[in-house]
């Protein structure tokens, strides 16, 4: 179903905050095979869990990307989701069998609920979350059209959450029957039943379970290449759906020469300051170095640890620490400023001083890839006067 819609070529659609405006969402739901039924005036994306499923397995493959575009008029930007042309080649080579275990893999192994804004619990893992759910599920199923059913209904909407739950619908694991929304309401659930294809799979996949912890570990972890590569799970599944023969080309980020201009704010504890600060940095430069020559555009010290928050090219957070903190890699002394995943009008965040809390702004303004030879950053322009990094003054030092 996904797979036909991005096929179509009709996923060039506006993002308003990351997520599908009213009118992209009506399209969309009426070209599912189970359109959702809702009396929402005002839905939003989470409001159709299939739509909010779909699109995070659309991030997750790397089917799609969000690019911004500078609108100057209204000095902002909007948001686009675009088709990204190499996965979709590398999507239509693919057989009916392999497109879906592309996605179940995806689903179960890479898609990170930060990626649609929900919350990710501490060493969690989609897959282990299915496994949960279903042990969870009685014989009988959810039944939540009663009363007696609230208990099972805030289990599914704060446990997996209804995105998963209708992605498990999508997949053939469980049968949801649907009910008629109340005025006002979203998506009625009646009742959620296991599936015997949703428990043949889980029996399956029982023995993957168990060193499942430690993968969910290695792909959090970006030292590992397992962020771009498929077919965990082939071994297990391919001599009972032999036709699963290939697997997704999934889109890789390469390195980007050039000369890297960014536009600094301050924030102080959540406020905005009037200092801002515009350097060019080198593509070769480390983010550690790039960390000095922020704190010395604002005549910062460099005595505290420090981390670079940014989102990844499938939405999900990363952070990039400073060196004594390699015992959450990867750290600033061997990420290049040329390895950020982050485009132009993108932004990321510069958190100094744990204590003190520094938060700056970073964001990429553009790359002048005529400029790469220049290997030494500048700083281009400086506006407002930077605050005191100390509330003490100079006669308690």
């Amino acid at each position: 179903m996904f797979l036909n819609f991005a096929a179509s070529g009709e996923c060039d659609v506006t993002l308003k905050t990351d997520f599908l405006t009213m009118k992209s969402l009506s399209i969309l739901n009426e070209s599912l095979a189970l359109p959702l039924k809702s009396d929402l005036k005002r839905p939003t994306q989470k409001s159709f869990p299939h739509i909010d499923g779909l699109y995070l397995l659309a991030r997750a493959t790397g089917m799609v990307y969000i690019f911004l575009v500078p609108k100057p008029r209204l000095g902002n930007e909007k948001k686009i989701m675009v088709l990204n042309e190499s996965v979709r080649k590398s999507w239509q080579e693919l057989n009916p069998a392999e497109q879906y275990f592309t996605l179940l893999e995806t689903l179960l192994l890479k898609a990170d609920p930060e990626i649609i804004g929900e919350h990710a619990r501490l060493l969690d893992s989609p897959i282990r979350n299915w496994a949960r759910f279903f042990h969870e599920i009685p014989d009988r199923g959810f039944r939540i059209g009663f009363k007696i059913g609230q208990r099972q209904k805030d289990h599914i909407a704060y446990g997996p959450g209804f995105y998963f739950i209708a992605l498990l619908e999508l997949f053939g694991f469980i049968a949801v029957t649907h009910g008629i929304p109340k005025k006002g309401k979203g998506w009625c659930v009646n009742c959620v039943n296991r599936t015997r294809f949703g428990d043949a799979m889980l029996e399956l996949l029982s023995d993957f379970l168990i060193r499942s912890e430690e993968l969910w570990l290695d792909i959090e972890n970006e030292e590992s290449d397992t962020e771009n590569s498929l077919g965990e799970l082939q071994p297990l599944v391919q001599p009972f759906f032999p036709k699963w023969q290939k697997n997704l080309e999934l889109p890789v980020h390469e390195f980007q020469e050039g000369m890297y201009v960014f536009r600094i704010s301050l924030r102080s504890w959540g406020f905005a300051t009037r200092s801002w600060r515009r350097i060019a940095i080198p593509s070769d430069l480390t983010l550690d170095l790039m960390s000095e020559e922020i704190l010395d555009a604002f005549d910062f010290d460099s005595d505290h640890l420090y981390s670079f928050i940014f989102r990844n090219r499938l939405g999900v957070l990363m952070e990039v620490n400073h060196p004594y903190m390699d015992d959450n890699p990867p750290c600033a002394d061997e990420f290049l400023v040329g390895d950020l995943p982050i485009q132009p009008g993108e932004s990321m965040v510069f958190l100094y001083d744990f204590g003190d809390h520094w938060e700056f702004n970073v964001n990429l303004e553009k790359i002048d890839f005529l400029k790469s030879g220049k290997k030494r950053p500048m700083l281009l322009e400086s506006v407002g006067k930077a605050p005191q990094q100390y509330e003490y003054s100079d006669e308690e030092e």
